[in-house]
């Protein structure tokens, strides 16, 4: 929370949206703003007038981000985007997936002026998404009643054909009676074309005269309906940069240096809504050129992918743009372009992702801070822990060490299993953990157990297995002083002198403190009976925050390990169980129906004939395993 409370205090009072994650870093909620500051301080706030769900979000809540708009509107839109896209378990997901609304020219011989909110493939014009669907609604009015723009949507009209009510009130020109000149009407659906794009001053100009005029003649009722097209256009005016109409993917991706660091920052654009964005720690100095950095991040980010866009947008082409190009096209089996827009919706669409970054920049500068002070502080406290062991002396240098964690997981000594894993400072090594099915130890004996998964652990190393060769600074037992105890002996009979520390709990199954042995008791006395008290002391975690929310990371994280290792393997042996109890299959027509099967739901669920085709299997064993899940079944 004390991370929360800084960032807290750099949230700019801006227009945007933010995105509250758990601690895996899971987006649990996408929120808009008019202000960031203010909006998401709220939730850190008194809970007392917080609904249930709320409450309930906010204890979840482990860190935030957020990205800026130009406008509410924007922030709105890029909110459905990002709802869409995650769908975060605090959000309301709606089924029917509906979008905003878009205002179309069609692609017609005269084309009309419609609301849609689906996008096809059809030659039409798109203009939007806006958010206000009731503005939408009157400038699709004011189009058409100012360029007298066909309304209806038939396509033909037949001889003798009868015009509409419109063309008698002189609101369409009257396309279906053959009279309408089309260059003439071409020339007015480019006027409204243009005010789509922006240039409404015109329209607008003339909406405000024929205003005042209706207001001079004590006309109010129709000088409000002139001041309703005038807000409206107004409203759809402004740029909706957070929307490409014409490219389908792309990626922007803008350089950003702060203090002490050189980021990437990375926005994506899918199906043509900006859909999110990651920033990248660069390794080079602050005054690398940016389009040298550019060139660098784009080489070796895209190499990795299995799937790249059509575009990528930049502020400044590298100077070897053609070479990148050339080589994301052959990558990505498709044409792939760097482009740097000079004008309109995707060099908009640059100019507000780049605002942001400047926004952006300021707290991956205090993020960072923060993250070089945790690990500071819990390099400080580890360090703390092993000069109480003896380990090591002096002062702290700043260094980050490498932790390893075991916990046994069975269930009433049954399909037993070891599980370990590595941290190193606070991030967790996910590629250095390992599973480990106990093979030697019969029934419940945690401490056998664990005897064997060290064993086997540290016998990897003189292996020359190089899965295993890096060896830890400390390692955490899920246990007291007999688990320590028995990893200790495993060590010690290897010729390792590895410190290692028991996680105790309390009556609430809370780690309390750490337990170690004292490195100056002689193996007489450590392996003494009834000694243990004697040689074993404890590091209370009272006032040592920043150890104790990183041991009780540790703990869950390798419990949880083992206890899905642990389903898997009971599930597994659950299912071969049952082919042991039908008759005539052992171990070699079990290991052949699996074999062939591939899982127990398909040999029950496979035919009689299926199941003699199976290798190994007559026709007689076939008709036991037929019986026996059908009996079983019925």
């Amino acid at each position: 929370m004390n991370d929360i409370r800084e960032s807290l205090k750099n949230l700019p009072d801006k227009p945007g949206v933010y995105m509250h994650k758990d601690r895996l870093g899971n987006i649990i909620y996408v929120g808009k703003a008019v202000s960031l500051k203010n909006r998401v301080r709220q939730y850190f706030q008194s809970k007392r007038s917080m609904p249930p769900k709320v409450r309930s979000m906010v204890d979840q809540i482990a860190e935030f981000e957020y990205i800026t708009t130009g406008s509410e509107m924007e922030a709105l839109i890029l909110e459905c985007n990002l709802i869409k896209k995650h769908r975060p378990k605090y959000n309301v997901l709606l089924r029917d997936d509906k979008t905003y609304p878009y205002i179309k020219i069609t692609n017609e011989d005269y084309p009309r002026i419609i609301k849609t909110r689906i996008i096809k493939k059809d030659g039409g014009k798109y203009f939007g998404p806006y958010s206000d669907a009731g503005a939408v609604n009157k400038i699709v009015d004011l189009l058409n009643d100012s360029f007298a723009l066909k309304r209806c949507s038939a396509a033909a009209f037949p001889p003798g054909f009868r015009p509409c009510l419109n063309y008698h009130i002189e609101q369409c020109r009257g396309i279906c009676s053959g009279t309408v000149d089309r260059s003439e009407y071409e020339e007015a659906v480019e006027g409204a074309r243009e005010f789509l794009n922006g240039k409404n001053k015109k329209i607008i100009s003339k909406l405000e005269e024929k205003m005042m005029t209706a207001s001079e003649k004590l006309d109010f009722e129709q000088a409000a309906v002139y001041r309703d097209y005038i807000e409206a256009a107004k409203a759809l005016s402004a740029t909706q940069r957070v929307v490409l109409h014409q490219s389908k993917d792309a990626d922007i991706v803008i350089p950003a240096r702060g203090h002490d660091e050189v980021h990437m920052v990375l926005f994506f654009v899918r199906d043509g809504k900006l859909v999110g964005r990651e920033s990248y720690e660069m390794d080079a100095g602050n005054d690398t050129d940016k389009k040298e950095l550019v060139s660098a991040f784009i080489n070796q980010h895209y190499s990795r992918l299995p799937n790249l866009p059509n575009e990528i947008l930049v502020r400044e082409k590298p100077d070897d743009s053609h070479v990148l190009e050339e080589y994301l096209t052959e990558l990505a089996g498709h044409n792939v372009k760097l482009l740097s827009p000079q004008r309109g919706e995707k060099k908009a669409l640059i100019d507000m992702a780049s605002r942001d970054v400047i926004e952006m920049v300021k707290t991956l500068d205090d993020k960072a801070a923060a993250a070089r002070k945790r690990d500071n502080d819990l390099g400080a406290d580890i360090f703390s822990v092993l000069k109480a062991m003896g380990y090591v002396y002096g002062e702290y240098d700043g260094r980050q060490y490498r932790a390893e964690a075991y916990d046994i997981s069975n269930t009433n000594g049954v399909d037993t299993v070891g599980a370990m894993v590595v941290f190193e400072g606070l991030k967790a090594d996910k590629k250095g953990y390992r599973k480990f099915k106990v093979r030697t130890i019969e029934g419940q004996d945690d401490y056998g157990s664990m005897k064997e998964v060290i064993s086997r652990r540290f016998n990897r190393v003189f292996q020359g297995d190089e899965a295993f060769e890096i060896l830890p600074d400390i390692i955490f037992m899920d246990g007291g002083k007999g688990h320590v105890s028995a990893a200790l002996e495993v060590l010690e009979a290897a010729g390792f002198d590895i410190p290692v520390v028991g996680m105790v709990k309390d009556d609430k199954h809370r780690t309390r403190a750490l337990i170690y042995r004292k490195a100056q008791a002689s193996a007489e006395v450590r392996f003494a009976e009834g000694s243990p008290e004697a040689v074993y002391e404890e590091i209370p975690l009272a006032g040592k925050n920043m150890l104790f929310k990183y041991i009780g990371r540790i703990q869950e994280e390798v419990h949880r390990f083992a206890i899905e290792y642990h389903r898997k393997v009971r599930s597994k042996n659950a299912e071969v169980s049952v082919l042991d109890e039908i008759s005539g299959v052992g171990p070699a027509r079990r290991a052949a129906l699996l074999k062939h099967f591939k899982s127990v739901e398909a040999i029950k669920a496979a035919s009689l004939s299926e199941l003699e085709d199976a290798p190994g299997i007559t026709t007689g064993t076939a008709e036991s395993i037929w019986r026996f899940f059908h009996k079983t079944a019925e």
